[in-house]
This record gives C-alpha cells, sequence and structure tokens, in this order.
C-alpha cells in the first residue's frame, strides 16, 4: 500500500445516533461489507461493538440477547457467554472447569474500538489497528455544539445506492430545487449554484458557494460532508452528514440539523413528526433517481469512465468533480469492500423496496419505532371504545338514551374519525409513501 493510497478501514465512523439503539437487545449493522453487532452490557453506561461472529461456530451475535443475570451478551446457537471485552467467560457445554482459562485468546469475540459524542455512536472498524484509533480525532462538526447556542437533531437512514453515490448526491446542492421541489426547494425559483473549490486535498476537499447566502462545504474523507449556511446577522443553519459505506450498491446516512436560532420550536416538534413529515420525504424525493443512476453508470463503467459518463459543464458541478478525482486517486476508483463483490448489481428494485420507510428508518429510529408502538395502541384504544360504547347504548332504557347515549356515540364516532385518520393517513408515513416528481 503506498503512502497516496487512503485506507478506508483505520478511521472512525458513527453508525447511529445514540439515542435509537434498544439497550436490552443487540443490533446489527454493516459498514465495508463487514457484520458488526452492537450491544450493551446491563451494567455499563457505554455501548459496545463485536464483529458479529460467535467464535464458537460464527452464528451471528446480534441474534443473540443481553443475558438477564450476568447483564453479558449470550450466543442464542450454544449459549456461550462474552462480556464487555469480548473475553468469553461461560460455555454451558463445558466439562472442564478450565477450558476456558486454558483457551481465553481463542474463544474471544473480536471486540472494535467504540467512542460516544455529539450523540452519535463511533466505531473504528479495524480491530488490528485498535492501538491507533485513540491517536485519530473523530471528524465532529463545529455546529454540533450547545455551548456555541446550537441545537440540532439527528435521523439515520439505509439508502439503496453506495456510498460514493450518496457523498456525489450530498456534495450537489444544485439538485435541491428540483428532487425536493415543495419540501425543501422550488423548482421555479431554481438559479446557478456557482461553486468555488477553496481546498482539495487527500485529507479535505472544502468549497463555498455564491449567492444570496455564504455557504461553506467541507468533505472529510471518508464519511463526514457538511454544510454550514449563513443566513445574514448572526443565524447559522447547517446540514451535517455521515455518509457509511454498507455494501456494494448501500450506504447509510446519519445526518444531524444544527441551528443556532428558533430553539423553542426545536423543543416542541416531535423528532419523529421531523423524520416522517419532513426528512424521509427529502432522502425519498432521491432514492428512485439515485438507484437507476448508479446501475447506469456501473453499466457503462466497462467501456467507459466516469468523465466522459457524466456531462459536468456548469460551476455547480464542481464538488462533484472534485469527490470523483478524490476518489480515483487515492480510492482507485472504489472502496476495498470486505467479502463482497465489489459490482454494484445490475438488477433495480420496484418502487415499494426503495421507497420501504419501515425497513430502511422505523426500524432502526428509536422515536419513529416508539411512535408507530403509540399509534397501534391509540388505534386499539379508540376502536375498543366504540364497541363498548355502541354496546352500553345498545343496552341503555329508553329514557336515558337521548340524555347519555347520543353523546356517547357521538364521541365513539368521532374516535372512529381519528382511527381512521391514523390508519390510513398517520400510520402509513412510517412505511411507504410514494414519491412521484411529476405529481409535485
Amino acid at each position: 500500500m503506498t503512502d497516496s493510497t487512503f485506507n478506508f478501514f483505520q478511521h472512525w465512523y458513527p453508525i447511529s445516533p445514540i439515542e435509537d439503539f434498544d439497550p436490552d437487545c443487540p443490533t446489527s449493522v454493516v459498514l465495508l461489507g463487514r457484520r458488526l453487532v452492537v450491544w450493551k452490557p446491563h451494567f455499563s453506561k457505554n455501548y459496545c461493538v463485536f464483529l458479529d461472529q460467535c467464535p464458537h461456530r460464527l452464528a451471528p451475535l446480534s441474534e443473540g440477547r443481553v443475558d438477564e443475570k450476568t447483564g453479558q451478551l449470550m450466543c442464542s446457537y450454544h449459549g456461550w457467554l462474552f462480556d464487555a471485552e469480548g473475553v468469553c467467560t461461560h460455555i454451558p457445554q463445558a466439562d472442564d472447569p478450565d477450558l476456558i482459562a486454558k483457551n481465553r485468546e481463542h474463544y474471544c469475540a473480536t471486540t472494535l474500538p467504540t467512542q460516544e459524542a455529539n450523540g452519535l455512536l463511533w466505531v473504528w472498524p479495524d480491530a488490528e489497528s485498535a492501538a491507533i484509533a485513540p491517536s485519530h480525532p473523530l471528524p465532529l462538526s463545529p455546529q454540533v455544539d450547545a455551548d456555541r447556542g446550537f441545537v440540532w437533531s439527528s435521523m439515520v437512514r439505509d439508502l439503496e445506492y453506495d456510498w460514493q453515490t450518496l457523498v456525489e448526491n450530498v456534495s450537489d446542492p444544485s439538485h435541491v430545487p428540483f428532487a425536493h421541489h415543495g419540501v425543501q426547494g422550488n423548482r421555479d425559483k431554481a438559479s446557478p449554484v456557482p461553486i468555488k473549490i477553496v481546498k482539495s486535498a487527500q485529507d479535505c476537499i472544502e468549497a463555498k458557494t455564491e449567492g444570496r447566502f455564504e455557504t461553506h462545504i467541507t468533505f472529510t474523507p471518508p464519511c463526514h460532508l457538511e454544510y454550514a449556511i449563513n443566513l445574514g446577522g448572526d443565524r447559522q443553519v447547517g446540514l451535517v452528514t455521515y455518509c457509511i459505506p454498507v455494501s456494494p450498491g448501500k450506504s447509510r446516512i446519519v445526518a444531524q440539523f444544527p441551528r443556532n436560532f428558533a430553539k423553542r420550536l426545536h423543543d416542541w416538534v416531535p423528532r419523529w413528526w421531523n423524520h416522517v413529515s419532513v426528512r424521509n420525504l427529502v432522502l425519498d424525493g432521491d432514492m428512485v433517481l439515485l438507484h437507476y443512476q448508479e446501475r447506469d453508470l456501473q453499466q457503462r463503467s466497462h467501456t467507459e469512465s466516469w468523465k466522459t459518463a457524466y456531462k459536468l459543464p456548469t460551476s455547480a458541478d464542481r464538488m462533484v468533480i472534485e469527490f470523483r478525482r478524490w476518489l480515483d486517486q487515492y480510492g482507485q476508483g472504489q472502496l476495498p469492500w470486505e467479502g463482497a463483490d465489489v459490482a454494484i448489481s445490475l438488477e433495480t428494485r420496484d418502487r415499494q423496496h426503495l421507497l420501504d420507510r419501515y425497513h430502511q428508518h422505523t426500524m432502526i429510529c428509536g422515536s419513529c419505532r416508539q411512535a408507530l408502538k403509540n399509534v397501534h395502541r391509540l388505534q386499539a384504544g379508540l376502536l375498543a371504545y366504540f364497541f363498548i360504547v355502541l354496546s352500553v347504548a345498545a343496552v341503555m332504557p329508553d329514557e336515558l338514551r337521548l340524555r347519555i347515549s347520543v353523546p356517547l356515540v357521538l364521541t365513539a364516532l368521532f374516535g372512529l374519525g381519528v382511527y381512521a385518520a391514523l390508519k390510513y393517513w398517520l400510520e402509513p408515513k412510517f412505511h411507504y409513501v410514494d414519491y412521484v416528481h411529476a405529481k409535485r
């Protein structure tokens, strides 16, 4: 490996907001083609990350459980127990009481360095270089800082396109008025977006845009891509994204949305509502476009490079060009996926799969997961109330029916209307919403 080659495995990656993990259940995460398990010992404040393999028979530890008695991670295949350092503490099948002590180093789970900062869980994916991990700083955003007057929310979603497509897309502000018309942009007000590259090196690409608002764009490889937008005066809003390489054709975005104004609004709007009404819509607006774009580029890559496949004539394309050049120079045009074919499958997915909010977001978002449970509980309660009221009204004496039964039935009918709104308007927002650009 030459000095000019970028080592994607020896960097910190934030795999999710900490608040989205279930502390009672191991979670499976894929990073650079490596399957990881995230879990929290019952007697610890911090999460642990292991390679998702039991050393016994390579069963996935993410299918295991956190043992109630010991607070340790138990493999569900044969019950082996592992502490926070990955040391095997119990083998139920052992007939020799000294078996573990004699072979301790052979029965350990592979642990990875972790840190918790800015509300995110960070992992260093290379166990062999764990010793140097503490000397590498986390790519934190200066905007995610309460001491500087900022508030922020966070979001995570799995995407049906590759890491390089995600970085390329986030690097391109000129698509916003069109891909996100009516959500975060307006196609009728679109104008040129002149981008000037300020710095381009192995460790950083910096750019700025000229226009109504002063905007700085920073890409810190391998995953940190940030916008800092000055709205005038002291008001500042930002977009902090971490573009996580999952596997060929798949990525994960961990995003934070800081601002230093309208702080009360931040406290009033529930996190889950912000996700279903805005954040998921923005990602839906890109999903189908990028899924097909990526596969067309992959197909063309057999005969030509991005330089001829793309037509990039304006300064609005400067960040995309600079990122592609960076990837060619330092990453040989692709990521070093572990145990996976580096080629993206050319198979295309149907819209319901591409825009599957439930599996891409709701399942892995603590706020949306809980909100959907509450919606289901409220639906059950409203239905129960409806049938109970009808039953009570049916047996009520005639002299009380007009005075008591009618008002009760009216409240039950109102509850039924609320149930219908929850069932057919709100609940689908957690599962699937088709995004048709032609109808926006």
